[in-house]
């Protein structure tokens, strides 16, 4: 009989490699610098058309947004909407730097994000308005109770119409993105953003409800109705919906990087974070009915400790990125993609932060500055999709696209690579040694012609490339050393680079780690 450990590793999927070959093979169809990714041209009917849908969506949802304009203004009056407005848009730049800076290790692409928040502000809300109000005049009309309509409504229906409205958008960025949808951090932001958009029109229609309220009451000040509603939905539970949708989000995280061969659980944990979803917001509309403190309780007992737990989730997956970094980005900086510093660069938010700002200014003027520091954080968002993507690989959780998709992030990383790389490890050694050029010009490794001259008193020529002189990175002779090129070309020339090995191969001799 065979050893069942040895069974168990022939049936785990290999994760593939890339072979050892000419480079100008391996990065011959790179597309041009600054291009995100790959877009073919697509030959076919006008629908399929990338233009033509975008705009069908944009309609769409301006459409969708009319009509709550208009359904919402004929509840409140055009005084009741406008402070209404003014008071729900308070909470959403907060809200959505929150979820952005949770984004910042693999930034998602904003059309993503904006599509999430759209969803939720127009489609849903407007699904949810109608719906809502249907189901609350047919169980009153069945019932003969309005007190008890209103109340089944907004326990029962409610949460299954919103959850399930907002959570559409969720699912839609999953199966149609799903190559910017790859973790849980993911899910989290992408629910948020969505929630955040649900939120701030429900917001409009409670607080342009509670001013008309006041006009008729003759009520002001903090004893309004309006004031009361403003402390609860926005000083106290403004995370309320996207606590909700987040568990939504947290379920299609989990399923992105669970295994393609768990099928099952791929389409349960979606479904068991949309039931959560649903069952903790029947417990937050259903408070009130539980007592006088029942809110209260509720709030304090169930909320806040849910609150607690997602954000810390969430920041532990953040921190899981930078972790996956360090793990699996020095195999390519063995093979001879990567600087042997770059690793532990990317790997601390500190570091790339520093990087960014050291591209910047090493640049003569403030076009190119901008442009190097956009470079920089190109090139540190391609490597963590690089570092991801190899993750999700060991665990089997990939397609057979797998090869592609790795060399067109490699194509990207070594497009940008004559500014990044240099950056990059000149900010992990000034994170090492914090305290090494204290009160000292910095040096450049970028190249300005015949050399630089600094506050060491040294030239600093090429840098990463041939050089004569002594400096970050420098080489001895006429080697060629990091991301060489002959001048300052603004493409890649394959001819110019020598050819990086396989995975787990030893570097070349002739690249040597900056002093």
């Amino acid at each position: 009989m065979s050893d069942p450990s040895t069974q168990q590793q022939q049936a785990r999927p290999a994760v593939p490699v890339l072979h050892e070959q000419r480079l100008d093979e391996v990065l011959g169809t790179a597309p041009e610098r600054g291009r995100g990714r790959y877009r073919p041209h697509r030959v076919g009917m006008v629908w399929r058309s990338k233009v033509f849908r975008a705009g069908a969506v944009i309609v769409a949802l301006a459409l969708c947004w009319l009509v709550i304009l208009a359904l919402v203004r004929e509840q409140t009056g055009p005084e009741g909407f406008l402070v209404g407005l003014g008071l729900a848009v308070l909470p959403v730049p907060l809200l959505m730097a929150a979820f952005r800076w949770l984004d910042r290790v693999e930034p998602g692409p904003w059309r993503n994000l904006l599509f999430s928040f759209a969803w939720g502000a127009c489609a849903a809300a407007l699904v949810a308005i109608i719906a809502n109000s249907f189901a609350t005049r047919w169980i009153a009309t069945a019932t003969a109770d309005p007190a008890s309509a209103d109340t089944l409504g907004a326990t029962v229906i409610a949460p299954v119409v919103e959850e399930s409205a907002k959570a559409a958008a969720v699912l839609l960025i999953f199966l149609f993105r799903r190559r910017e949808f790859s973790g849980v951090v993911d899910g989290v932001v992408v629910a948020g953003f969505t929630a955040t958009g649900f939120a701030f029109t429900e917001n409009i229609l409670y607080l342009g409800n509670a001013f008309g309220e006041d006009q008729q009451l003759g009520s002001s000040g903090f004893a309004s109705v309006t004031a009361g509603t403003f402390f609860v939905r926005i000083v106290m539970s403004p995370f309320a919906h996207p606590l909700f949708t987040v568990l939504t989000g947290l379920g299609f995280g989990f399923a992105a990087v669970s295994a393609r061969r768990h099928r099952a659980r791929r389409i349960a944990l979606p479904l068991l974070g949309l039931l959560l979803a649903m069952g903790l917001h029947a417990l937050w509309n259903g408070s009130s009915s539980f007592g006088p403190y029942g809110f209260y309780a509720v709030y304090g007992i169930v909320m806040v400790p849910a609150f607690g737990l997602v954000t810390w989730l969430a920041i532990w997956s953040r921190q899981r990125e930078l972790r996956t970094l360090a793990a699996e980005l020095p195999a390519y900086a063995a093979a001879g993609w990567l600087t042997p510093a770059e690793p532990s660069a990317l790997s601390s938010m500190r570091a790339r932060g520093m990087a960014r700002d050291l591209a910047r200014h090493w640049q003569p003027d403030r076009t190119r500055g901008r442009a190097a520091a956009r470079a920089v954080a190109e090139y540190e968002s391609f490597a963590t999709s690089l570092a991801g993507l190899r993750r999700r690989a060991r665990h089997g959780a990939v397609g057979p696209d797998f090869g592609a998709r790795e060399r067109e992030l490699l194509h990207h990383l070594w497009q940008r690579r004559e500014i990044a790389a240099p950056a990059l490890t000149h900010a992990a050694l000034l994170t090492a040694h914090p305290g090494a050029h204290h009160g000292r010009p910095l040096p450049t490794p970028y190249g300005t012609g015949n050399g630089y001259a600094n506050g060491y008193g040294y030239a600093y020529g090429t840098g990463y490339g041939p050089g004569h002189t002594p400096g970050y990175g420098q080489t001895h002779g006429h080697t060629p050393g990091y991301g060489h090129t002959q001048g300052p070309t603004p493409g890649y020339a394959p001819g110019a680079y020598p050819p990086p090995q396989p995975y787990g191969g030893a570097p070349h001799s002739h690249r040597r780690p900056p002093s």
